[in-house]
C-alpha cells in the first residue's frame, strides 16, 4: 500500500502566509522572537529562540539545551543549534542571504537586544518595526485551537467547583486561591494562566488584587478570577461568593453587573465594532447609577496569552471575526464596601457567540 503524503502542517501554513506578506511589507525577511509567536508559527515552546522567515524559508535558531526538543516541536522547519550567541548567528545568516530590510518585533524586542543585532548586522540592512503582524494573525482561532480553548475552560471550571465544595469560612485568600491552583493542575492544566485572585471585603474593590493571608470570613463578597493554560491555551472566568446570606444592597449591585455582561454578550457577534460590546455593559449599568464604578474595558482576546487582541474597550475600532475567542467581564468597585465581576470566555461566531464557559453565574453563598 502506497503511502499517503502529508501536506503541509498547521505552523508551516502560518509561516507561509508570512513568506507571502513580506512584498507587501517591502520587506526580504521579517524575525520573530516573541514566546507566544514562536509557537504560533513553529510549535517551539524554549525559552530562548528566534524565527526568521525569507520568501524561501524559515530557520529556527535556539541553543543546545533545545536541540531535542526543537526538532520534536518543529521538525518541519529548519533548525540551526547556536553554540553562542544567537543574534550573532541571525545576523551571519541575514548577512550570508543579502537580506536588506527585516522586519521585527518592536513592542517585543528590548532596546539592549535591538542594538546587538542592529550593531551586528551588514552596513546595508535595516531593521524595520512591524507592529502586531503575528498577534493580528492570532486573533482568529483555527477548529483546532477553539477546540483546546474548550478544554481549557472546563478544565478550570471544574477546578473552581472542586476548590469551592470544600470552601469553609476562616479560610485565607492565598490558602483559596493554592486550592484552585492545584485543583486545576490535578486536572492537566500546565500552570495558571495568570496568578489566581482571591479577594474579600473591602479588597473585592481592587480590580487585580493579590490574594492575601486574610482570612474569608461572614459578610465577605469574594471575587474568584482564575484561568488555566492548557495545552497552551489559556481560559480566563471571574465568579462571585458570598460568606452568608447577602443583603439588598449586595443582591442590587450583583443584578446590575449580570443584566450588564449579559447585555454585553447579546451584542457579540461577527462585524460588531469592539466598542459596541463595552458600551452595551455601560449602558446598562448607567441606568443602575454605577456606570463610573466600572473603571475597564469590557474584555480582550485570549489564546496563546492570558491577554491579547482584541480589546474590548471604549474607543476599540476592531471589528469582530467569527472564531475570534474574547472574554466580557464587566465589574464595578466601590472604594470602602467591595467589588462585583462576572466574567465568562466567549466565542465569536458569524451570528451571535458561544459561551464556553459552564460554570452558573449565580451568586454563590458559602455557610458555615
Amino acid at each position: 500500500m502506497a503511502n499517503r503524503r502529508r501536506g503541509p502542517s498547521v505552523c508551516a501554513t502560518r509561516r507561509a502566509a508570512v513568506a507571502e506578506g513580506l512584498a507587501e511589507r517591502k520587506l526580504d525577511a521579517f524575525l520573530a522572537a516573541f514566546s507566544p509567536n514562536l509557537r504560533y508559527l513553529t510549535g517551539f515552546t524554549g525559552s530562548n529562540g528566534s524565527l526568521l522567515v525569507t520568501p524561501a524559508e524559515s530557520i529556527l535558531f535556539t541553543d543546545p539545551r533545545y536541540a531535542i526538543q526543537a526538532q520534536l516541536e518543529s521538525g518541519d522547519c529548519r533548525v540551526v543549534i547556536v553554540k553562542g550567541r544567537l543574534i550573532a548567528a541571525i545576523a551571519a545568516a541575514i548577512a550570508r542571504r543579502g537580506l536588506k530590510r527585516i522586519g521585527y518585533e518592536p513592542a517585543r524586542m528590548t532596546c539592549d537586544r535591538y542594538e546587538s543585532l542592529k550593531s551586528s548586522l551588514p552596513m546595508r540592512a535595516s531593521l524595520d518595526p512591524v507592529a502586531g503582524w503575528i498577534e493580528d494573525l492570532r486573533m482568529v482561532k483555527s477548529p483546532a485551537e477553539v477546540e483546546r480553548i474548550r478544554r481549557s475552560v472546563d478544565t478550570n471550571s471544574r477546578a473552581f467547583e472542586q476548590a469551592v465544595a470544600r470552601l469553609r469560612p476562616g479560610v485565607k485568600e492565598q490558602d483559596f486561591a493554592a486550592e484552585l491552583e492545584y485543583r486545576m493542575r490535578r486536572l492537566g492544566a500546565e500552570k495558571p494562566a495568570f496568578e489566581t485572585i482571591v479577594a474579600g471585603g473591602v479588597r473585592s474593590a481592587l480590580p487585580h488584587a493579590q490574594p492575601t493571608a486574610a482570612p474569608l470570613r461572614a459578610g465577605d463578597l469574594v471575587v474568584v478570577d482564575m484561568g488555566a493554560f492548557v495545552e497552551g491555551y489559556a481560559s480566563d472566568m471571574t465568579r462571585m461568593l458570598y460568606f452568608g446570606r447577602p443583603d439588598a444592597k449586595v443582591k442590587r449591585a450583583y443584578r446590575a453587573v449580570l443584566e450588564a455582561q449579559l447585555a454585553a454578550i447579546d451584542a457579540v457577534r461577527a462585524g460588531v465594532q469592539a466598542s459596541r460590546v463595552d458600551h452595551a455593559a455601560r449602558a446598562v449599568l448607567k441606568t443602575h447609577g454605577l456606570d463610573r464604578a466600572f473603571v475597564h474595558a469590557t474584555g480582550h482576546g485570549l489564546g496563546l496569552e492570558i491577554h491579547e487582541p482584541p480589546r474590548l474597550g471604549a474607543r476599540e475600532k476592531t471589528r469582530l471575526v467569527a472564531g475570534m475567542t474574547i472574554t466580557i467581564e464587566p465589574g464595578v468597585y466601590v472604594e470602602g464596601w467591595g467589588g462585583i465581576r462576572i466574567e465568562d470566555t466567549v466565542l465569536v461566531t458569524g451570528n451571535g457567540c458561544e459561551i464556553l464557559t459552564p460554570t452558573s453565574k449565580a451568586l454563590r453563598e458559602i455557610q458555615a
